[in-house]
């Protein structure tokens, strides 16, 4: 997908977004950050369709879109998945067919009070992995998400973290938007800033480039860590999980202080590497 020249204003006003040129091509993870009012949301919704832009044309936009807003608050009575069932029917799947693929997505997602739970009754996270459920319910070309991570719990920001994965490892192209530069440092393949309407491209020398690599590990039996939502802690660019370890990659400046966080929570220092002295860091206990 391309934007190619893209401006917006409403009426008469002032240009939210000014001469936006971006690519998100499949396979990649494209970030937007940027402060509030930027114009963030309205690229987001033009990249889906849902507003046309004043000048600038939106090319090569896959067929199935998914979409999150940055506000998702239904206050309807209908359960989560009726609402999911319903959706998916609109979209073109059979009865059973969206019935058992909302299901399968509240389960994963961990929705409090099961797929049962009337919309309204939702929290805001809650409701959040409900809009998130009806994006994947056909499997997107391209998935948009505006500031997804806003409300979720910390295994549900896991959850999304390999959904994102799943949907650019088959080829679909995912493009998200939040404030926070550690989180989109931690996400992202291409990042854009966006600032009073102009969108720029972040290369390598941004000073984005990879910095000190941490591996850390769950202590041993019986002393379980605290866990941590790794990609809100200041200065994280990537973060790996397996089962026996998380593997970081760290902003030099931010090493240290993610490295006492990490020991304060129970983990084990495994290894770190591209600092001064490394071979000398170690758990303390």
């Amino acid at each position: 997908m391309r934007l190619e020249a893209v401006g917006k204003r409403y009426g008469r006003g002032r240009w939210v977004l000014r001469d936006v040129h971006v690519e998100a091509p499949p396979g990649e993870v494209v970030a937007f950050t940027g402060g509030n009012g930027s114009g963030k949301s309205t690229l987001l919704r033009i990249a889906v369709g849902l507003s046309r832009p004043t000048r600038g044309t939106v090319a090569a936009r896959p067929p199935v879109v998914g979409y999150v807003p940055d506000r998702f608050s239904p206050n309807e009575r209908m359960s989560a998945a009726a609402y999911l069932t319903h959706m998916g029917r609109i979209r073109g799947l059979t009865t059973s067919g969206a019935a058992a693929r909302a299901g399968l997505l509240l389960d994963r997602l961990a929705l409090v009070g099961g797929r049962h739970a009337p919309l309204r009754s939702l929290s805001k996270g809650n409701a959040q992995k409900v809009a998130l459920a009806q994006a994947l319910l056909v499997e997107p070309g391209l998935l948009v998400l505006d500031e997804p991570w806003s409300g979720l719990d910390a295994d549900a920001h896991g959850v999304l973290a390999e959904i994102m994965t799943e949907v650019a490892a088959s080829g679909g192209t995912v493009v998200f938007t939040d404030h926070r530069e550690s989180v989109t440092r931690a996400g992202a393949t291409r990042t854009y800033t966006v600032s009073a309407g102009c969108v720029s491209l972040l290369g390598p020398d941004s000073g984005w480039a990879p910095g000190t690599d941490i591996v850390l590990t769950a202590p041993g039996r019986g002393r379980a860590p605290r866990d941590l939502v790794w990609e809100e802690l200041d200065g994280v660019r990537t973060v790996d999980r397996d089962a026996a370890a998380v593997r970081l990659r760290v902003a030099r400046e931010s090493a240290d202080a993610l490295l006492l966080t990490a020991l304060r929570h129970g983990w084990s220092v495994e290894r770190v590497a591209g600092m001064p002295n490394a071979a000398a860091i170690g758990d303390p206990r």
